[in-house]
């Protein structure tokens, strides 16, 4: 870990707010990690009715009651820029199904934090490392008017309880504490422009060829942009890294750390993403949105051993609704 690291800007979530107290309960960690996904099975044979071998309804009884995914060629959602794919074993992926506009890049907002957290999850045995926050951190939140954690100055926390604030309720607070803490530099600027850098290999190294990140948090400088079909691609590497998936799983979570006054300070931060109370099977992953960016979803569940994992970019509020049909779709063939 470098010195510092360098702040970076951060993408309004729409995050609801986290609340700070001197009381409340911490939640264990938990071990987790992307499920593994039954590879899709050869080739099907058909009866006298056109049907799947097995299978028992007729198109005629189907129609009757409510769509059958299984008839459409393609999910119906809105989004155009989007990109669903069976996440296998974990190690490779399936395309299932991209939208018209899956490889164009656009700005992503604060799903760029799911990178973030990717550079960061490279050094495993800093998870523990104790982080002092800076009132800068709190003045960059106040003057971006970014998604914050609501970290109070002079309180220590850990990397793991950081990587919570920021992944929860979309902390700009939060990433900008660990850029600062894991770019090298000798200056906040310098640090943070290293770290951001750090993303760009990372990006590079995966493959990702429509990202770049000017960003830690995903307000951007200009040039702050991805891909459906990256994103997606992204979250499934991401959901590989158990201290990831465990964390991206929490509708709502509760912590405490040393404050600057000697006493404890409680923090409850609840998840933007709202799928992990809305849809059986949900995992997570990261939420975003902003005025260039509209709404962004990068999204995964698992339902009878599969894992999808999917991306939304360029959306309207209507991104929940549209990652529910796409895996719904997914989960029918």
């Amino acid at each position: 870990m470098g010195s510092h690291a360098r702040p970076n800007r951060i993408h309004r979530t729409g995050a609801r707010l986290a609340t700070v107290a001197f009381f409340g309960a911490v939640l264990p960690i938990t071990a987790g990690g992307l499920a593994q996904a039954a590879t899709p099975s050869a080739t099907q044979t058909v009866d006298e009715n056109g049907l799947p071998s097995g299978e028992t309804t007729t198109p005629a009884d189907r129609s009757q009651g409510a769509p059958d995914t299984r008839d459409q060629a393609v999910p119906d959602v809105k989004a155009d820029h989007a990109f669903l794919l069976d996440a296998r074993d974990g190690s490779q992926e399936r395309e299932m199904w991209a939208g018209a506009k899956a490889d164009e890049s656009v700005s992503m907002a604060s799903t760029t934090k799911i990178m973030t957290a990717m550079v960061v999850l490279k050094h495993p045995e800093w998870l523990d490392r104790q982080i002092a926050v800076k009132q800068e951190y709190r003045d960059y939140v106040q003057e971006t008017g970014a998604s914050t954690a609501d970290l109070q100055t002079g309180d220590t926390l850990t990397v793991r309880q950081l990587l919570h604030a920021m992944l929860i309720p979309s902390g700009a607070d939060a990433a900008r504490a660990l850029a600062d803490n894991f770019g090298s530099g000798d200056t906040e600027d310098a640090r943070i422009a290293d770290f951001v850098n750090q993303m760009n290999a990372e990006a590079q190294a995966l493959g990702l060829t429509g990202t770049h990140f000017d960003s830690y948090d995903g307000i951007s400088h200009g040039d702050n942009r991805s891909t459906a079909r990256d994103l997606a691609k992204l979250g499934q590497r991401a959901m590989l890294q158990p201290v990831f998936a465990d964390v991206v799983q929490n509708k709502q979570y509760e912590t405490e750390a040393p404050a600057a006054n000697g006493r404890t300070r409680y923090y409850t931060w609840v998840n933007t993403n709202e799928l992990l109370s809305s849809y059986d099977g949900a995992l997570g992953i990261k939420t975003g949105s902003g005025p260039e960016a509209g709404y962004a979803l990068v999204f995964a569940a698992e339902r009878d051993n599969r894992t999808l994992v999917g991306a939304i970019l360029k959306a309207d509020k209507d991104r929940f609704a549209d990652a529910t049909k796409m895996l719904d779709w997914g989960f029918a063939r």
